[in-house]
Parts: structure tokens; sequence; C-alpha cells
């Protein structure tokens, strides 16, 4: 496990411009060191969030049909997407539960 910690290890070139499917570029986030948004609305990068975790959905529900059909998609392939889908599902949900929670606490202020 100790590849899990060091910088060249298995999760250490795993930063937001690593891994590039994509979602994050298209979602209209800046990879580069700076790291912050560039000028995105919340509602279109949220929009665009959901949209791409549809996408990723689609493509694990056709590698799990191909896996099942026997038409030449591997087990671990199938599994990646399945994994993508649901991480993109569980970021999607977590982004809307803290945007809702923000909602609900400003909505809780007195002024």
């Amino acid at each position: 496990m100790s590849g899990l910690t060091g910088g060249s290890g298995v999760l250490g070139g795993l930063g937001a411009g690593a891994i590039n499917d994509g979602f994050l570029s298209d979602a209209g986030v800046a990879t580069s060191g700076a790291g912050s948004a560039v000028g995105v609305p919340f509602a279109g990068m949220f929009q665009t969030m959901v949209q791409q975790t549809s996408v990723l959905d689609q493509k694990a529900s056709q590698a799990v049909t191909g896996l099942l059909n026997g038409s030449g998609v591997e087990i671990h392939d199938a599994m990646i997407a399945t994994q993508k889908a649901d991480m993109a599902f569980e970021l999607a949900l977590q982004v809307r539960n803290k945007a809702v929670g923000a909602y609900q606490q400003m909505m809780g202020m007195q002024f």
C-alpha cells in the first residue's frame, strides 16, 4: 500500500488534470494549476455535469450489455465503465446535496 501515498504511486498522479475524460473541462472547470472556475455559472456547470453523468451511464449500460451478449466486451472494460458512471453520479449527488444544504442554511438566516 505504500504506492498510494507517494507522489509517483498509483494515486499520486490523479490530480484534476491528470485524467482527461473531458468531464471537468466540458463542465467549464479549469484544470490548470490555478484550480479555479473560468467564469461559468454554477447552473451551467451543474447541467453539464449531469449531462456527462448521463453519457457515462449510457456507456456503462452499453458495455454491460455487450459483456452479457458476448459481443467482445472485456469484463474489465465493463467494470471500468460502470465505476466511472458510479463515481460521476456520486459526485453530482454530493454537489447537489451541498447546494441544497447551502440554500437551506441561507433561508434559515435572519436579517
